[in-house]
């Protein structure tokens, strides 16, 4: 027993310790569950930067929108009220992430993360530091974005049309939508599983391992495979923030960053099929694009394209720098 207590009183003490050493905190939210990738490379990120600091910096992660909304979570962030996100409002920081997301650009996942580890990823990360944000790692928001909805399977751009899709609040997903001429629902994502099983939307839109992660498919019918868009995963943190730390500690930050998002691209998109076979189990009637169909929807969505770079979101030079990288 008098040895028990010595060593308790010994944890106690070192435990104390590293509390006690810790100089720095970083508070960082996001909004997916516990279960879901973009949490597990956070918590992976939180062990390197302790062990790498030794416990000078104390990092805790909230998930699941304990500390608000993405929308809520960037604005915390560029305030200074917690130190770090990841979330789907990338384009606060920088529109020129709407890039990655122009509908029908990306041949692969793979092919998005090429370029997102480049030299033109680089200097779109760069661009958030005129916005209070170091982005010192991108990678991909899960696989491609794929359609569900209560009404009908999604064959042509004309079955599209007025169907009452809930959209984030990302731009390019909008003006997509607008394109195809369906009804846009602005729902909090939270919020989307009541709203579909009321039927305040029809659909809505998200990678598979998302639509697995909040059990979309035990409110919708249909599942259409259109391989439409990828999104970002930007790994925000407070510029202020980062540039008070001692340079070592930078660093460490940055490089266990770059680590961490490496193993989230690594286990969101091995997670994407292991979720699209929970949806198929679920029993969702799924149908995939044709080649004629995919051909349809390019040509009806290729505005958004267009539009973009004659309002100057970004160049023609820098979308033909990313096309240059994909081989387009």
């Amino acid at each position: 027993m008098r040895r028990l207590m010595i060593l308790t009183i010994g944890a106690v003490l070192i435990l104390g310790m590293c509390a006690f050493a810790a100089e720095y905190t970083m508070t960082i939210g996001h909004e997916q569950p516990e279960t879901h990738p973009r949490h597990l490379a956070l918590l992976f990120f939180e062990q390197i930067v302790e062990q790498a600091s030794d416990g000078q910096i104390d990092v805790e992660v909230f998930p699941a929108g304990q500390l608000g909304t993405e929308a809520e979570l960037m604005e915390s962030v560029q305030l200074g009220v917690i130190q770090a996100t990841e979330g789907g409002k990338f384009e606060v920081a920088t529109a020129t992430y709407l890039l990655y997301t122009l509908p029908f650009l990306f041949d692969s996942p793979e092919q998005a993360l090429e370029v997102m580890r480049s030299e033109v990823g680089d200097q779109i990360n760069a661009e958030a530091e005129a916005n209070g944000y170091y982005v010192p790692a991108c990678g991909i928001a899960g696989g491609f974005r794929q359609w569900t909805n209560n009404v009908r399977p999604i064959e042509t751009p004309e079955d599209m049309v007025g169907l009452k899709m809930r959209t984030p609040g990302i731009d390019s997903i909008m003006r997509t939508f607008d394109a195809l001429e369906a009804s846009r629902q602005s729902i909090p994502y939270s919020e989307v599983y009541l709203a579909l099983s009321q039927g305040v939307a029809d659909g809505q839109e998200n990678p598979y391992s998302n639509i697995a992660a909040m059990k979309f498919y035990e409110v919708q019918t249909y599942l259409t495979i259109s391989n439409y868009q990828v999104h970002p995963n930007p790994f925000f943190i407070n510029l202020a923030w980062y540039q008070a730390l001692p340079d070592e500690l930078q660093k460490i930050v940055t490089y266990a960053a770059k680590l961490a998002m490496i193993y989230n691209d690594t286990i969101w998109l091995a997670d994407e099929m292991v979720a699209y076979q929970t949806i198929v189990d679920a029993g969702l009637e799924i149908n995939e694009l044709t080649d004629a169909a995919r051909a349809a929807f390019i040509a009806k969505v290729q505005p958004v394209w267009a539009d973009y770079v004659s309002e100057g979101t970004f160049s023609q030079e820098l979308l033909d720098a990313v096309l240059a990288y994909i081989g387009g």
